[in-house]
């Protein structure tokens, strides 16, 4: 029998699945690690964390399967996409890397805006915004020049993993797409923008295809994690568009929801929609793409919530599900770490407005859970206003979506059926991946259909969408009244 291996890295965790040719999942085991929050709006994550939950995984899933390592044919590697890692010459870390959700590049942001608008319009998918590479990577040289100078080699979340386990030095264009210093015209680094942080493309790693393989597992890395040397390890990509594919997304107008630790609505189409409100990049069949949506604190702000005020997830969906909709007047706007569709404002805060001393732990709860409703509501309405056909059903992925209260809440707010995979993370699509580039599975398609299925619909309750209408307008009316206040505008 041959094994495949996916390895994510998330916004707390780490987690691998093994699965077999047969496509059955064997095992899987996760591993948390911290993000850290040394100043308000800053988040950083230390990358020798990833590399120690990749072993930690790779064993877990080892023991618990007792399959023989050599079995194993191919490993593949995804995370967050546009996590900097910056190098010395010994491939050493100088810093943490800055991880996505910080937005302590505003002012790089504004110097980008102002000064490479249209250098960015002709070569990026994206517009400038503190979420992607270039911008936090011009904070460190603006703000410490004393690790900037020791910067030599640039690499992403997955390949500093993956160069630890064979040494290569490579990224894949999905990858290189969230840098903003690629040039998406000629598929290459791009020299100009590059040039903005004063470095030679030389310094970025060799760009490749997500299915490419890239090295193999060294003697080294074979001891820490017990894999076998020699194991083929190909590039990988990005974790959206691994769960885009574990979901079964892989034609023009499906779409995908998920509820994860940010939240994002993806819809497959045949070419990018650069916007101020979009994130663009190319899925894995060649030509096609999966422009999104995205609210920045989606599962994150279930978990601020719960790590602060107590109680386990499923005691909090209980106690949510005792309040009506629109939470008796409470409302609550879940930007932790600003927010993106359609605000691309990271000075915008989280807040709880019209509380009432009526107002129960319940109320507060649900106000959490229909306040990342509303936010996902305007991301699909933001998809809508830039006319990108989509069908009236998405595959919902990430987390959030396992709790029925909340599957069923989206659901109504939004209008759509919901549809849920038995397998739809990032890990399971990496597993995938790896038995395409290595000729286990002959086409997406075919990956999908003999791995996954169906398991359950969620359909929208008409009454419920219009009472969620309500809630909306006044969701919208808090977050006009109060962007000025958080913007410094008075």
């Amino acid at each position: 029998m041959k094994y495949l291996l996916g390895i994510d890295f998330g916004g707390g965790a780490s987690k691998a699945t093994l699965l077999s040719e047969e496509g059955v999942i064997c095992a899987t085991h996760t591993t948390e690690y911290e993000t850290h929050y040394p100043k308000p709006g800053y988040a950083e994550q230390n990358p020798d964390d990833w590399v120690k939950a990749t072993c930690e995984n790779i064993k877990g899933v080892l023991q618990k399967s007792k399959i023989s390592p050599d079995e194993i044919c191919a490993v593949s590697l995804d995370a967050a996409t546009h996590t900097a890692v910056i190098l010395d010459e010994n491939f050493k870390v100088i810093r943490p890397a800055i991880y996505w959700t910080d937005t302590r590049s505003t002012e790089e942001v504004s110097y980008l805006r102002e000064h490479y608008s249209e250098l960015i319009d002709q070569q990026v998918l994206h517009k400038a915004d503190t979420i992607w590479s270039l911008p936090e990577l011009l904070w460190i040289k603006n703000n410490e020049p004393e690790n900037w100078a020791k910067v030599r080699k640039i690499l992403f979340a997955k390949d500093y993993v993956r160069h630890q386990l064979t040494g290569d030095y490579v990224t894949d264009y999905i990858e290189a797409e969230g840098s903003m210093m690629f040039d998406s015209n000629t598929m290459q680094w791009s020299r100009e923008l590059c040039g903005v942080l004063g470095i030679d493309t030389a310094m970025m790693p060799k760009i490749v295809k997500p299915t490419d393989i890239v090295g193999k597992i060294t003697k080294e890395a074979a001891v820490k994690t017990g894999l076998s040397e020699g194991t083929p390890v190909l590039c990988g990509t990005t974790d959206t568009v691994m769960e885009v594919f574990a979901s079964g997304a892989v034609q023009e107008g499906q779409m995908t929801l998920k509820l994860a630790t940010a939240g994002r609505i993806c819809v497959i189409t045949d070419k990018p929609y650069p916007d101020v409100n979009l994130i663009n990049y190319s899925h894995i069949i060649d030509g096609m793409f999966y422009p999104g949506t995205a609210t920045k604190s989606c599962a994150a702000s279930y978990r601020w919530f719960r790590d602060t005020f107590g109680e386990d997830y499923a005691e909090l969906d209980k106690l949510a599900e005792q309040v009506a909709i629109g939470a008796d007047g409470l409302v609550f706007h879940p930007y932790l770490n600003g927010e993106l569709t359609p605000y691309a404002n990271p000075k915008l805060c989280a807040d709880f407005v019209g509380v009432r001393a009526s107002h129960t732990k319940a109320h507060f709860t649900r106000a959490v859970l229909e306040g990342v409703a509303m936010s996902m509501l305007d991301c699909k309405n933001a998809l809508e206003n830039l006319q990108i056909d989509h069908q009236d059903s998405a595959a919902i992925i990430g987390g959030g979506g396992k709790s029925p209260l909340w599957r069923q809440m989206v659901s109504d707010a939004l209008g759509l059926e919901l549809i849920e995979m038995k397998y739809a993370d990032s890990s399971f699509g990496s597993a995938m991946l790896a038995g395409l580039a290595t000729g286990i599975f002959e086409s997406p398609q075919k990956a999908i259909e003999i791995c996954n299925e169906v398991v359950s619909k969620t359909v929208p309750n008409p009454e419920n969408t219009k009472k969620y209408q309500e809630v909306f307008k006044k969701y919208k009316a808090i977050q006009k009244a109060l962007e000025p206040i958080y913007n410094g505008d008075f």
